[in-house]
């Protein structure tokens, strides 16, 4: 308890005096034309250095992340997943469908069938229809 108590002081003095420091370098404007100047000087720096921070992040610290996240989940997750459908999923589906081959071609030729009975009815209809448009 007493250790958390130094601790919580000591951090609260360090807190402070960096506050005031941080504060004490700044230089505050006391006209609003200077405060224009300021404020047009800090755009300027942004817009100069700007892109030049942005792409040196993106290169040190973003995209080594998201390669490491990106190699972790093809080792983690992606290689399981492919020999769980490779091993377990593509057998058992080429299993079913040897099972179900001779009934799905006799099914086929079935409604081939009823197709080619039921077409020429259809294009009739069709024909009737469009004549008794035009009378």
């Amino acid at each position: 308890m007493i250790k958390t108590t130094k601790i919580l002081i000591i951090f609260l003095i360090f807190s402070f005096l960096l506050s005031n420091l941080a504060s004490a370098q700044l230089k505050q404007p006391e006209t609003f034309e200077e405060a224009k100047e300021m404020g047009e000087q800090a755009l300027e720096t942004g817009r100069r250095d700007l892109p030049g921070i942005i792409e040196k992040l993106l290169k040190e610290k973003v995209f080594p992340i998201w390669q490491k996240m990106y190699d972790w989940s093809y080792a983690n997750i992606w290689l399981k997943i492919k020999n769980f459908f490779q091993y377990e999923v593509i057998p058992r589906l080429k299993g079913e469908y040897e099972k179900r081959k001779v009934q799905i071609e006799h099914e086929f030729e079935e409604e081939k069938e009823e197709l080619k009975e039921e077409l020429p009815e259809l294009g009739k209809s069709i024909w009737e229809r469009f004549k008794e448009l035009w009378k």
